[in-house]
């Protein structure tokens, strides 16, 4: 699953390459990419031809670009974008012929200028929907013309999403809304790598950077959180967000040819590390053989000297 900075680095990539451009031509190649509209292909075609992509925006692992009517004013409406585990928005030249297609190719946009915006999907667990944009009271990122500056205007499926550690509220220790985030995490029971997965709680951690950042921190994935001081509380949320920083330098992880950003380049911070993936190679802090667990349905991946169990694990 594409986690922060993989979403991070394709935004970023929308922003240079996609905003201002016209939409002409929608095709839709496989109604499962677009099910979340809840008219269709057609909806989704009728709500996007003519419009002019104004802003990327990202809230975790959310992706969205705001959209322009054909007269230039600000629409209520933005084209959201959830990667699930392989979705990639491509922006291309003219359009291949379609032997040339890529064969998980399940959505394409055309520009007025010649380009194209291709949503490829293999597992087709992604999905694109036009969605209306909402007022929240948390400030954060969002939307169109008239937002005031203490209301943030978000895709509704994302409004209950929390801001994630590369928000500019969140980024810097001892911040107000940083305060409030580590009371939130030891007021709860559940193991601290639980916590760092609830988008509700903060957005953007998966598993790969929640056992990068506890490895850090020295901190088991079980430790319950009301039995965290503050100061590991404050330390697990600036090693996961040193990691995630370092790993949008590197451009995201990636494990196959699934994750891509939007000239098709492959991330590689897969080769900086530590733990996630690393069973039996011996610690780069004190020499143990990293071990893995079973964890929701995935796997987790700690050194047993540097990250003690809790009584009771």
């Amino acid at each position: 699953m594409p986690e922060l900075p993989e979403v991070e680095t394709v935004r970023a990539g929308l922003a240079d390459h996609v905003l201002g451009r016209r939409i002409t031509a929608v095709e839709v190649l496989r109604d499962r990419a677009v099910r979340h509209q809840e008219g269709g292909a057609d909806e989704l075609t009728a709500l996007l031809t003519d419009r002019t992509l104004s802003a990327a925006v990202r809230r975790g692992k959310f992706l969205w670009l705001t959209l322009d009517g054909p007269d230039g004013v600000a629409e209520d409406h933005a084209l959201l974008a959830h990667l699930g585990m392989s979705g990639q928005l491509l922006v291309t030249g003219a359009s291949a012929p379609d032997a040339e297609r890529n064969p998980h190719l399940r959505v394409r946009a055309a520009f007025a200028d010649g380009s194209e915006l291709h949503f490829v999907d293999q597992r087709t667990f992604g999905y694109l929907a036009v969605v209306p944009l909402v007022p929240t009271p948390d400030g954060g990122p969002g939307g169109f013309a008239g937002t005031s500056p203490d209301r943030a205007y978000l895709p509704a499926p994302v409004a209950h999403i929390a801001r994630d550690l590369l928000d500019p509220l969140l980024a810097a220790p001892g911040a107000p809304a940083r305060r409030v985030l580590n009371r939130r995490i030891r007021s709860s029971s559940r193991g601290i790598k639980r916590v760092l997965l609830d988008q509700e709680t903060v957005s953007g951690v998966g598993n790969i950077y929640a056992d990068e950042a506890l490895w850090r921190a020295r901190l088991h994935y079980a430790r319950p959180t009301d039995r965290l001081r503050a100061g590991q509380v404050e330390d697990v949320l600036d090693a996961a967000t040193e990691v995630m920083t370092e790993a949008l330098v590197a451009g995201g992880t990636s494990f196959d040819a699934l994750y891509v950003n939007v000239n098709g380049a492959s991330g590689y911070f897969d080769r900086s590390l530590n733990v996630y993936g690393q069973e039996g190679e011996p610690c780069r802090r004190c020499g143990t053989a990293i071990v893995r667990e079973a964890f929701m349905n995935r796997s987790s991946y700690f050194c047993p000297r540097c990250q003690r169990a809790p009584r009771g694990a």
